[in-house]
């Protein structure tokens, strides 16, 4: 791809995100329709679940309505009780601490690494107190947290894991699979992902210890699934749980959009390639910082960011884009610094590497609908951005 100035003439508004039918995501929501059996639990969440766990690979995957969900169910896998503690980093989506603090429990934050905006490992030993049950790392961007330091931590502490594997699909820490170091990780399928259903999600079980409960809780608190299997003859409510399953719509156009992760994602390594090699000498000249994968990770271009050189200067590139029709945005405020973080003991301070790149950060769009002449116009208008002046 080679950048070319824009026409002079107004352009079609360029999204930050769209959803992209990628293969055959119509002619299997036509299969479910046909089936009569639009509810959760049949052959296409089955399909779903088989091939995730084959991809990742783990020893039981159930999809959830969303990654939040699968939060939550790991939440209740954990026996939580109110005073309990979960490690978090501060720089993450409010369900990282909520499906937590549902609980009971009550979120740590953590502050992030600089390089890579991932927790901060080495910060762990002074937030563990003697009520801590769980780390929950957060994979940001896709790029993988420093998990040979943090499982080992874990280990020695007997704290569990809890991998919040929104980013990360496809993603890996030295040749192994990002959601497959914790007993439990979630995934996401929400529209902004790689790979989407519009609302979806993910519960993943390393643990064989946790699968039989985590079928429980996942049928809203009953044996259901035993009795399909034909091992009780009856089923009944045995324990708390939720109604988590995602419909066979939901499924049907997941399973589509997994058979052509291929596709998806030899498009968006393009367009991330493209960002970093058209933009590293304007950044370099600029005091914009770009994305920093360690060479221990290999990450699924789940998205592009830049880190501007103030607040200032990134509020006024994110109206240099909007000017010419393109969006970009920014992404979390700390949730230390939030309503409910306050009332957790969050306060300013706490966490200043979040605090600081909070404000700094803005992402590119990034989507299997962005053509070549897309891209060129975005950078072109990128390069034409001087941080100095906002």
């Amino acid at each position: 791809m080679n950048v070319k100035p824009p026409s002079p003439e107004i352009l079609a508004p360029i999204s930050f995100n769209r959803a992209v039918v990628m293969g055959q995501e119509l002619r299997y929501l036509g299969e479910a329709i046909a089936s009569s059996h639009i509810c959760g639990n049949g052959s296409f969440t089955k399909r779903c679940s088989e091939l995730l766990q084959r991809i990742l690979p783990a020893p039981k995957v159930l999809l959830t309505t969303s990654c939040t969900h699968a939060l939550e169910m790991a939440a209740l896998l954990l026996h939580l009780t109110p005073g309990d503690e979960i490690i978090v980093p501060s720089f993450t989506f409010v369900s990282t601490a909520n499906a937590f603090a549902l609980m009971g429990a009550k979120p740590i934050f953590c502050d992030i690494r600089s390089d890579t905006l991932n927790l901060d490992e080495e910060l762990l030993p002074s937030l563990v107190s003697s009520r801590t049950r769980a780390i929950v790392p957060v994979h940001y961007a896709g790029v993988g947290c420093q998990m040979d330091s943090i499982v080992a931590f874990a280990k020695a502490s007997g704290l569990a894991i809890i991998e919040d594997n929104a980013h990360g699909l496809f993603g890996k820490f030295r040749g192994k699979a990002l959601g497959t170091f914790g007993c439990l990780a979630t995934q996401s399928f929400h529209e902004t992902k790689n790979i989407t259903c519009g609302e979806g999600g993910a519960l993943i079980i390393n643990s064989t210890e946790l699968m039989d409960r985590a079928e429980i809780i996942h049928e809203k608190g009953t044996n259901r699934s035993r009795f399909f299997r034909g091992q009780i003859d009856k089923y009944t409510w045995v324990d708390l749980g939720s109604s988590y399953l995602p419909s066979e719509m939901l499924a049907a156009y997941l399973l589509a959009q997994l058979e052509a992760r291929e596709r998806v994602q030899s498009r968006r390594e393009a367009i991330w390639k493209f960002y970093f090699g058209s933009l590293a000498e304007w950044a370099n000249g600029h005091g914009v910082a770009l994305p920093h994968v360690p060479d221990t990770c290999e990450h699924p271009f789940h998205m592009f960011y830049l880190l501007m050189p103030s607040l200032v200067s990134r509020q006024g590139f994110i109206e240099h884009l909007r000017s010419h029709n393109i969006q970009s945005t920014f992404h979390y405020v700390p949730l230390h610094l939030s309503i409910m973080g306050r009332k957790f003991g969050g306060r300013e301070g706490d966490c200043p590497v979040a605090e600081n790149i909070s404000d700094r950060l803005v992402r590119l769009p990034l989507h299997c609908g962005l053509s070549d002449a897309d891209l060129s116009r975005i950078v072109s208008r990128v390069l034409t951005f001087d941080p100095s002046v906002g």
